[in-house]
């Protein structure tokens, strides 16, 4: 859309840096122009321009009056590709990854914030093992030791009858057949191995940039005492986000991703050791299988070690590789797998499969595990918290825990949730764990944690409830605001309801941390008593309650029935969704919002997470910047909506002093602090965003009542400077019908922006604020080159 005001007249050349938010932009769009062109980039992110702009620094008169708009494009980085929807079903390694980042501000504690991501990166740890397990529990308890070893189930399923008990045939044996299954779950694991690799090899290996950090041209003399603040800010102001090693973290990626393969080989060696065990006595089987078992042991010891060592290198650009540890780590481990599973499938003509394998105590170990684990990081946040503490820290410090919990239920979810599906479909019509279908069925315990799940809906209806209510309480209180803010003459109760509707659902999202924190606690609370349920009673909750009272022992069955359909609902909704954006590129592109929001941040915690796209962005971001001042030394505004604020800001920390003198900063529609400042609150909070404003040349930041992913940011006048936040946009603009706007005006919300007129009188107001642009250096030099021939002449 054409600005409504007419851009700055004075300055000289200046560039408008247009990056879009979540969803993505073409550059169509962005520019209001079919025809464009990129300049620079590649098919992944690049930078784009009108056709007419191509040559703009070649005739800088055309744009005394207007500046050069230019679209960073980065949409692809994380929705342009129709494989990557089925990262969706990596969500849970993503959430822990998010944990690590969530940590409270601290200063002068070290050895707490070193802590904090060991325990981070332990519970990631444990969700692979989770994830592994699971799959050990289907192809090697549920389909080769149960199914295989009941006649009648492998009768029903004859993909099964080679390996059936009941033919005597070679696969026969129970070894032998859990030597075959674990074939499946060892995939698995080298194909997460795989993702992890190439996608470390596509982001991660992308070096930030170097050279911008040296100017060639002269730095502008200050006009004023707080310019020379800017240009002599130093570098240590930086928050962590403009630390030179930020955005590269491809050696902790690397470290990790040999440890967590090595734990899911691990994992898959144990489930076989594990069940030799219990059937070896004496002799020499059971001596090499105590050999194996202390490899196990002592291997997984290492495992925790690399895991423990340390995090990432954030002060430096860190190249090294240890690619011994990447190597032989893994390839160890893969080693060691091969001989249990040559070990285990032995002859032993005596081993007969029945009941299960110890796969209560596997799942019950690493559910204890995870509830210490997040109790241990909740304790530690609460360490890390400062006595002067913001009110508006998300759950008080506590974001990290609670989201950390959360991808422990979400990954309990998904793998109780297939192990439940898969148990239905080889029972045939019996119901798995009640004693009266083919097989066994699932461990216990994951029969309790599908019941807990209608008891944790129902404890939801309360806070679900009071939200739904005080947001139409919110509504009403609303109108009065609405008419006022509008001054209208003749109100119309339509149209003021639905504005004041729209401002209080808005404000839903501000409600996020009270309702993250009910869920994280109900799960950890249900989650523990599920454990406790299932190794006092050794039976699923229908068969637990059979001599109670009629009305539990009923509420008992219905909400195991219950649970383990929607359990297994929720894992199959997964995988329906995946699929289906694989192949539609309109949902392909609405759950690639979802990793624009959840993979800003570097994989520090979990390799297997979706990459972050940031590490490529930024310095693209940060390079362009740079390369244009230097080369031009005209003035720049970077324009970020949405979720390209969020990058913007993280660009221009990255930048040196002498840059950020000539670049001004435009926010709208920001999660800066709403999100980012309340969640992420080391790196987000109030400190960060008013280093930010002191840094930068100047910054204007727009919102609307009705937006409810943007909002202030929440910095005030300080040192002369003006307060960041302009006043809330009136959405939408004209109430009703004028001259101006003779039909209704949509209620825009967190879209269009730019259809705004303030925007464009902002705009122009942070260009006239910024100094004059300096005589190009090419130009200086070529002068100097006709001086010097002509003189020769």
């Amino acid at each position: 859309m054409s600005p409504a005001t007419p851009d700055p007249k004075s300055g000289g050349a200046a560039l408008e840096l247009l990056v879009h938010g979540v969803g993505g932009a073409t550059a169509a769009d962005m520019l209001d122009d079919p025809r464009t062109v990129r300049v620079t980039g590649d098919r992944t992110a690049a930078m784009h321009r009108r056709r007419d702009d191509i040559d703009a620094e070649d005739h800088p008169e055309r744009y005394a009056e207007r500046p050069v708009p230019e679209a960073y494009c980065w949409s692809n980085l994380t929705s342009g590709n129709g494989a990557r929807a089925l990262w969706l079903l990596l969500l849970p390694f993503m959430v822990a990854n998010l944990a690590h980042w969530m940590r409270p501000p601290t200063e002068g504690r070290a050895g707490l914030v070193r802590l904090y991501g060991v325990l981070v990166r332990l519970v990631a740890l444990t969700l692979t093992v989770l994830l592994t397990a699971a799959a050990c529990e289907v192809a090697l308890d549920l389909t080769a030791w149960q199914c295989a070893g009941s006649g009648a189930c492998a009768g029903q399923h004859s993909w099964l009858g080679f390996l059936s008990a009941e033919r005597a045939g070679w696969w026969s044996q129970p070894g032998r057949r859990l030597a075959l299954a674990a074939a499946v779950p060892t995939a698995l694991v080298g194909l997460l191995w795989y993702l992890s690799n190439r996608t470390w090899s596509a982001y991660e290996a992308q070096r930030p940039p170097t050279g911008y950090e040296a100017a060639p041209g002269p730095v502008p003399t200050p006009a004023s005492d707080t310019e020379a603040a800017d240009a002599a800010t130093p570098t240590e102001l930086r928050p962590a986000l403009g630390r030179p090693g930020f955005w590269y973290g491809r050696r902790l990626v690397a470290r990790l991703r040999a440890a967590h393969t090595a734990a899911g080989f691990l994992t898959v060696a144990a489930v076989l050791a594990g069940a030799a065990a219990r059937h070896d006595r004496g002799d020499w089987p059971g001596a090499l299988g105590r050999v194996l078992q202390g490899a196990l042991v002592l291997l997984a010891l290492v495992v925790v070690w690399v895991i423990c060592r340390r995090g990432r290198s954030e002060n430096r650009l860190d190249l090294c590789i240890e690619r011994a540890l990447v190597s032989w780590l893994p390839a160890g481990a893969l080693l060691l797998l091969a001989l249990t599973a040559v070990h285990t499938g032995w002859s032993r003509p005596d081993w007969v499969s029945t009941g299960t394998l110890p796969g209560d105590v596997v799942f019950g170990t690493l559910t204890l595990a995870q509830g210490g684990l997040v109790v241990a990081l909740g304790a530690v946040a609460l360490l890390l918290r400062r006595p002067r503490r913001d009110p508006r820290t998300a759950l008080r410090g506590l974001g990290g825990p609670a989201v950390a919990m959360l991808a422990c239920a979400l990954g309990g979810v998904m793998s109780g949730g297939v192990a439940q599906r898969v148990a239905d479909w080889l029972d045939g019509s019996g119901t798995p764990g009640m004693g009266e279908g083919l097989i066994t069925g699932p461990p216990v315990l994951l029969s309790w944690q599908a019941s807990v799940i209608p008891v944790l809906l129902l404890l939801l209806l309360v806070p679900g409830a009071v939200l739904v209510a005080r947001t139409a309480l919110a509504g009403r209180a609303l109108r009065t605001a609405v008419e006022a803010d509008y001054g209208s003459a003749d109100p119309d109760d339509v149209r003021t309801g639905q504005i004041a509707a729209s401002r209080a659902r808005a404000g839903l999202t501000d409600s996020a941390p009270g309702l993250v924190g009910v869920v994280s606690g109900a799960a950890l609370f249900l989650g523990a008593a599920s454990v406790a349920g299932a190794w006092a009673s050794g039976n699923v909750p229908g068969r637990a309650f059979d001599g109670a009272h009629p009305a539990i022992a009923s509420a008992a069955t219905a909400a195991q029935a219950l649970g383990s359909w929607m359990i297994g609902f929720g894992f199959l909704l997964f995988v329906t969704w995946g699929r289906r954006a694989y192949k539609d590129p309109s949902a392909r592109r609405t759950i690639g919002i979802l990793w624009d929001v959840g993979t800003f941040w570097p994989r520090a915690a979990h390799p297997f997470a979706p990459p972050c796209y940031a590490e490529r962005a930024v310095p693209d971001l940060t390079w362009r910047m740079s390369s244009w001042t230097r080369a031009t030394g005209g003035r720049l505004v970077i324009s970020g909506h949405s979720q390209g604020s969020v990058l913007a800001a993280a660009a221009v920390w990255q930048l040196p002093p002498a840059t950020r003198s000539r670049v001004a900063l435009l926010t709208y529609g920001s999660p800066l602090e709403r999100l980012y400042g309340r969640w992420f609150p080391a790196y987000f909070g109030p400190e960060a965003l008013r280093g930010l404003h002191r840094t930068v040349h100047c910054w204007s930041n727009l919102y609307r009542a009705t937006d409810p992913i943007g909002g202030p940011v929440r910095v005030p006048e300080e040192g002369g400077r003006p307060a960041v936040d302009r006043p809330a946009l009136l959405d939408p603009v004209a109430y009703g019908r004028t001259r101006e706007h003779p039909l209704p005006e949509p209620i825009l919300g967190h879209s269009d922006y730019q259809a705004d007129p303030e925007f464009a009188v902002v705009r122009a107001a942070l260009l006239d604020r910024l100094p004059p642009a300096l005589p190009r250096q090419r130009d200086n030099e070529e002068a100097a080159q006709g001086s010097s021939g002509r003189s020769s002449g």
